[in-house]
């Protein structure tokens, strides 16, 4: 079988680019079959998965952060190829609901060594992911934190506290209808929406905290309108994974949820922000095979890890 390795080098401001040595370290000396490729543009990295996952059983590996996942799972989508996630990049958030703390050159051998197994698969308006959409104010913090991510020593979880002050003064609530399951249909002023497979993003935030990899559903959260001050206080909740007992969040889980709205909206897809007005979830129960480091056991519940 082979190893496919796609960097990204701008990945944690180079961090990824580290980790070269440290898999030719540990194919030294070995018969296995492994290819280093590093990305030159947005997309390329799906553009190599694809092409390695329909032309043979592999094992492709992600080294960047969760931009650089959700691109590979839309190459490998359908496909017999697995994914490895060697957390490089400034969130890391997917990673972080199979695997508790790590070192990165531990990790590395750890997730060669590993074990596969089947999770679930998301798609938005035909584009898959793996761990976390939103929209609303949640996908413009999102953006917005692209702007201080760039900033030097600025990590990830601070970038967003930061966009999400900056964010909070520039909001916009969007008037929506949502459906659940084509059986459940309100309307609602809503601040935002994570719709989610795993449990992380944003550096580590929970808006989603009973979300499970592999229980073939979609977790759901829904802040509806709230004031700037209220705003403010939501997210030291919200990050925590606290935010259920207040009045105006409420949860759903679902195979199918659409949002629709009369203006155009923001579309946060595992970090890539896209648009629209009218948005389908869809839940795929092991549509993806992942390899999880030596260690995880396939009894273990993924909530737990």
């Amino acid at each position: 079988m082979r190893h496919v390795f796609i960097i990204n080098p701008a990945a944690g401001k180079g961090r990824a680019l580290e980790l070269i040595p440290v898999i030719e370290n540990y194919f030294k000396g070995t018969h296995h079959k492994y290819v280093l490729k590093i990305t030159e543009y947005p997309g390329h990295a799906t553009k190599i998965a694809r092409e390695y996952a329909e032309s043979e059983i592999c094992r492709i590996y992600s080294i960047g952060g969760d931009g650089t996942v959700n691109e590979i799972v839309n190459g490998i989508a359908g496909t017999r190829a697995s994914l490895g996630v060697i957390p490089a990049g400034s969130g890391n958030d997917f990673i972080r609901s199979i695997h508790g703390e790590y070192k990165a050159k531990e990790i590395v051998s750890e997730t060669i060594s590993g074990e596969e197994r089947s999770l679930d698969l998301a798609r938005a308006n035909g584009k898959y992911f793996i761990n976390i959409s939103s929209i609303g104010f949640d996908a413009d913090i999102v953006y917005n934190a692209r702007k201080f991510k760039r900033l030097p020593y600025i990590p990830g979880r601070m970038a967003y506290l930061f966009s999400l002050i900056y964010t909070t003064f520039k909001n916009k609530i969007n008037e929506v209808k949502v459906t659940i399951d084509d059986n459940e249909e309100f309307d609602l002023k809503i601040l935002l929406a994570a719709v989610a497979n795993g449990r992380f993003y944003g550096g580590g935030m929970l808006p989603v905290p009973d979300a499970v990899l592999d229980d073939g559903f979609l977790d759901v959260c829904l802040v509806r309108e709230v004031s700037r001050f209220k705003i403010l206080t939501l997210f030291p909740k919200y990050i925590k994974g606290e935010h259920g007992q207040l009045e105006y969040v409420s949860f759903k889980r679902a195979k199918k949820i659409k949002i629709e709205s009369k203006d155009t909206i923001a579309l946060n897809i595992d970090g890539e922000i896209l648009t629209g007005k009218e948005i389908e979830f869809e839940i795929l129960k092991g549509a993806i095979n992942v390899i999880y480091p030596v260690g995880m056991t396939t009894n273990e519940s993924v909530v737990n890890i």
